[in-house]
């Protein structure tokens, strides 16, 4: 049951594959150990009658990726690119935090090929038209998770005029080891927009379905909703698939494992200080 004291609907990513919805006033009907994510913004927000983080551990394994991941092509370009910032202990703060950046830069641009486009014919300067295409839609806003979503803030502006930026700090309870919402500030009339939604890394899944139920409660659409992620583990990428079916998952490479601490293996091991130095850049 949820400790929430007002009635809060919970997404259940099981065992068995499915997504169910239930209320908080009933335990949750699936057979398998499942992770709740509750609708409200409390804070105590896994239901005690569900297993933890730990149950996806072993979820979906064996199971096809989902059709809603795109990963970025692994040209030998990006894998030069991961050689350096995923799997070499010896790489410099200095070369991690630059083929970082061209990473993002490359991830963002193609996050933004899944957005909806129509035809836009023009003239050019020699008084021929031309059959182009530009953006369908209202905005397009971004929203980092807090803090290593924000080191991706810089790319998306770069390629994005004038873009929108929300952020959600959500941090892990390091007794229960389950994330929890902190500090929320999204614009306005967010409904309306296509939302780029950013983290570093995607582990269990559960910070990102988190964020996700957050912007479905700000009445942001399923399906406009975009994660952007640098790496992620296959089990984050099952968890947030099941849950939200709509929602497209679009990072540059999927690690198969994680550990007990559910830190994704291989991974990425950032340096320490360099998220700091990214906040005092004038993008930010």
């Amino acid at each position: 049951m949820c400790d929430c004291e007002g009635v809060c609907v919970c997404v259940c990513v099981c065992v068995c594959g499915c997504a169910c919805a239930q209320s908080s006033m009933f335990e949750c009907m699936c057979i398998n150990a499942c992770m709740c994510v509750c609708m409200s913004l409390c804070s105590d927000w896994t239901c005690a009658s569900c297993g933890s983080r730990a149950a996806l551990a072993s979820a979906h394994q064996a199971q096809p990726l989902p059709q809603t991941l795109s990963v970025l092509e692994s040209t030998p370009q990006v894998k030069g690119m991961h050689t350096i910032i995923s799997r070499n202990k010896d790489t410099s703060r200095d070369e991690f935090i630059f083929y970082s950046k061209r990473l993002m830069r490359l991830l963002i641009e193609r996050a933004l090929s899944f957005l909806p486009s129509q035809v836009h014919v023009v003239q050019t300067p020699q008084g021929q038209d031309y059959e182009g295409r530009t953006f369908h839609g209202k905005r397009i806003t971004g929203v980092s998770i807090l803090r290593a979503g924000e080191t991706m803030e810089p790319a998306l502006r770069a390629v994005c005029k004038d873009v929108r930026i929300g952020k959600i700090l959500i941090q892990t309870n390091q007794d229960t080891g389950e994330p929890e919402l902190h500090y929320l500030r999204l614009p306005k009339d967010i409904s309306e927009d296509h939302v780029i939604l950013m983290d570093c890394t995607v582990s269990t899944g559960a910070a990102a379905m988190m964020a996700v139920r957050v912007l479905l409660d700000h009445d942001v659409q399923e399906d406009k909703i975009l994660l952007v992620s640098l790496l992620m583990a296959e089990m984050g990428v099952h968890s947030v698939a099941y849950a939200f079916p709509q929602v497209k998952i679009i990072t540059t490479a999927v690690d198969k494992k994680v550990n007990d601490l559910f830190h994704i293996i291989p991974g990425i091991d950032a340096p320490p200080d360099w998220s700091d130095e990214e906040m005092d850049e004038p993008s930010y």
